[in-house]
């Protein structure tokens, strides 16, 4: 049996002014969860008792803040001089000292807030609910994000609540035209996901375009920013994606200042960010704290390196088995007596090692830290030196294999897609060769340049080629050129 969703707002019941009779229909709603606590009060107004009832959920309240603010302030109120004015009103006005409060009147709000970190107060003869923030539950502190490590700069990361999050943009973008939305997306998780944008460098059309797309989405439950990639995306099954991610509130600034469009998955550390071009693959934040020149250098390694771990272990088997010309005299002469020593092919030899690679590497992500280390000394002392001295495996396979993963190291934005572009191009080499490579490499830029996001050509600003936009491709001009005009994205 599926599980069960909550209640849709559009079909949701009023709160009645019985309080047992709102209380009983929230138990039944939550099936009466263990972690539902319901906290039953009276207040004093001219001598007579009125009944009041504080719901929370467990774990996601302060409570010391819901003791001084709420609990504390009802149970120590007392008034003889009470003149029947709006109970609500005296609540909010003179009771809870808690400045975060709304109203709520319907079955499905006063849950939602519930499971926000809400504490929901019901008097009994009226029919609408307060509902105070007192959020309190724990959560992973901000750090600095391991994938996004950078030399100079700001340690801080994206945490997993999304209040977090968004107030860690605010603070470094004190800007009032920058704007969030929130909306619910999944029936049965409920999950938060907040659109981020700055008035006045948006694009519209792309923003009506990010809120038609995300009101589209079918999931019922939504646990990552995972999740929403193939929706944003132009092709969910293309090998690039057109949306970026990041862990960086400075990063995300940087991208808001673009014009740029932020979704923020309340639960998850990952925000994502859309247009997304190519170019921004090998970009980081230490590109503009360092010097121009030193930026160009660490741009020009990260295309090289992306080029070598993509091409180079099919390249190695085309010329090592159809073009054997190609390799300089005493290297040849190396990469012979290595496959006359080994049982396998040349292909047989790159295509199982670097399976084994990955092996290795997905058994070092899931494996504990603790034994990591181990899986490093087999790795390095048994499946290499050993691997190469029994004759099992040529050395200068290794050596090209050991390359091309340092390299893919280089752009880890990039793993997924140059892990599958290397076999794809391995088997093709070691079928058709050199030929066989340089089809395959004109097909995938034909993909490259008529890939877009959101309208706008995945290639930009090298394809369609802009001369302004080159400043900051592979070589970055200082800040006194890249301030000087502020290219939005309907400028691209």
């Amino acid at each position: 049996m599926p599980p069960e969703a909550p209640p849709k707002k559009q079909n949701d019941k009023k709160l009645s002014e019985d309080i047992c009779s709102n209380i009983n229909d929230i138990k039944k709603l939550f099936h009466n969860s263990s972690d539902l606590t319901v906290k039953n009060m009276s207040l004093m107004l001219n001598n007579a008792r009125i009944h009041l009832a504080v719901l929370t959920m467990e774990g996601l309240v302060d409570k010391e803040t819901l003791a001084a603010s709420i609990t504390n302030p009802i149970s120590n109120y007392k008034s003889e001089n009470y003149s029947g004015e709006d109970l609500l009103q005296l609540l909010e006005s003179d009771i809870i000292t808690i400045s975060d409060h709304t109203r709520t009147d319907t079955l499905f709000d006063l849950s939602q807030k519930l499971m926000s970190g809400f504490a929901c107060i019901m008097i009994n003869g009226c029919s609408i609910a307060v509902a105070a923030g007192v959020q309190g539950y724990a959560f992973r502190g901000v750090e600095e994000p391991d994938t996004e490590a950078v030399a100079k700069g700001s340690r801080e990361g994206f945490a997993e609540p999304l209040r977090v999050n968004i107030s860690l943009i605010r603070r470094r973008f004190k800007n009032p035209g920058l704007k969030f939305e929130t909306m619910t997306i999944g029936d049965i998780s409920q999950t938060d996901v907040c659109i981020g944008y700055l008035n006045g460098a948006v694009s519209e059309e792309i923003l009506s375009e990010v809120r038609t797309r995300l009101k589209k989405v079918t999931l019922s439950t939504l646990l990552g920013s995972g999740y929403l990639t193939s929706y944003l995306d132009d092709d969910g099954s293309a090998l690039f994606s057109g949306v970026g991610t990041t862990e960086r509130p400075d990063t995300a600034c940087a991208k808001l200042s673009e014009g740029r469009i932020i979704i923020i998955v309340d639960g998850t550390p990952n925000v994502l960010y859309v247009p997304h071009l190519m170019a921004e693959n090998f970009q980081t934040f230490d590109d503009y704290t360092n010097r121009p020149y030193f930026a160009f250098g660490a741009r020009l390694l990260k295309y090289i390196s992306f080029i070598l771990s993509v091409f180079l272990p099919g390249l190695y088997v085309a010329a090592a088995t159809f073009n054997p010309e190609l390799f300089p005299g005493q290297l040849l002469t190396k990469v012979a007596g290595s496959v006359a020593q080994t049982p396998f092919s040349v292909f047989t030899e790159v295509f199982l090692f670097t399976g084994i690679y990955e092996i290795m590497r997905e058994a070092g992500l899931r494996l504990p830290k603790t034994l990591g280390h181990a899986v490093s000394i087999i790795g390095g002392l048994v499946i290499g030196d050993t691997a190469v001295n029994s004759g099992f495996i040529g050395a200068p396979t290794l050596m090209i294999v050991a390359l091309t993963v340092i390299c893919s190291y280089v752009i880890p934005d990039l793993y997924a897609p140059v892990a599958i572009l290397r076999t794809v191009f391995l088997i093709v080499g070691g079928i058709w060769g050199v030929w066989g490579i340089i089809l395959l490499f004109c097909i995938l830029l034909v993909n490259l340049c008529s890939k877009k996001s959101f309208g706008i050509p995945f290639t930009a600003p090298v394809a369609p080629f802009d001369l302004f936009g080159q400043r900051d491709v592979v070589f970055r001009a200082d800040w006194k050129t890249l301030a000087h005009k502020d290219v939005k994205v309907q400028d691209i």
